[in-house]
């Protein structure tokens, strides 16, 4: 998020406007744009940059499923939370597992509405840089630097503690090896990718067995954090 307002960017073939979607959609602090359901790419989300996307399942949910299939694995551009607006009918039909992360009803009000997008937007880890991250028994704490794995400190570097950060405000989502390096390193970094798999190797020894599953492999994809590690 930039500023106090919050870009958001609704996916819609029929809507012209997010409140004929949602009545009860609140206009402040968001920033509603609007893009094709059927023709917007993962790569058009680059210079639109979004903290949040609404994706229109009220008309055709295998549309709207495709849509949020299609976005939910662009691991590569680090993608936001993407929330599907459902009704009474679609709500009974839409498949969330195809990558959605919440859903709000047509009905909601502009309270409900504005605390479920807050949550939705905390989970994922915008908002304040300060706010304490917690996955499973993973707890990292960005304002002091401080990491804790079931109470028990750990002593990280700077950018051991960075792309830890990163993994933990997207929990349960795979980061590619090129984004991580982007994002932690920076673009004026010039090493490889492997810089990534040794950070990864001192974070799991640093988490020590019991907890070393937190930070998962997906093979030929890249890593991701999840709630707890495997039984």
């Amino acid at each position: 998020m930039r500023g106090t307002s919050i870009s958001v960017l609704l996916l819609t073939d029929g809507a012209t406007d997010v409140r004929e979607l949602l009545p009860g959609f609140p206009l402040a602090p968001y920033d509603v744009k609007q893009a094709g359901l059927k023709t917007t790419s993962t790569q058009d989300l680059i210079p639109l940059h979004p903290d949040l996307i609404l994706v229109d399942a009220t008309r055709d949910t295998q549309v709207a499923e495709d849509a949020t299939r299609r976005l939910s694995l662009a691991w590569e551009i680090g993608l936001p939370p993407i929330v599907v607006i459902v009704d009474q009918h679609t709500i009974t039909s839409f498949h969330f597992e195809s990558g959605a992360d919440d859903f709000l009803l047509i009905s909601a009000t502009t309270d409900e509405i504005s605390a479920r997008l807050a949550m939705i937007l905390r989970r994922a880890g915008h908002g304040d840089e300060a706010t304490v991250l917690k996955v499973g028994e993973l707890t990292v704490n960005p304002e002091n630097y401080q990491v804790y794995v079931r109470g028990r400190p750990l002593d990280l570097t700077y950018k051991e503690f960075e792309l830890l950060k990163f993994l933990a405000q997207r929990p349960g989502r795979v980061c590619d090896r090129d984004l991580l390096l982007r994002e932690v390193w920076g673009y004026d970094y010039y090493g490889g990718t492997r810089t990534v798999d040794v950070h990864i190797r001192r974070l799991r020894a640093k988490l020590g067995a019991e907890h070393e599953a937190l930070i998962e492999t997906k093979r030929n994809v890249g890593y991701r954090l999840v709630p707890r590690g495997r039984e």
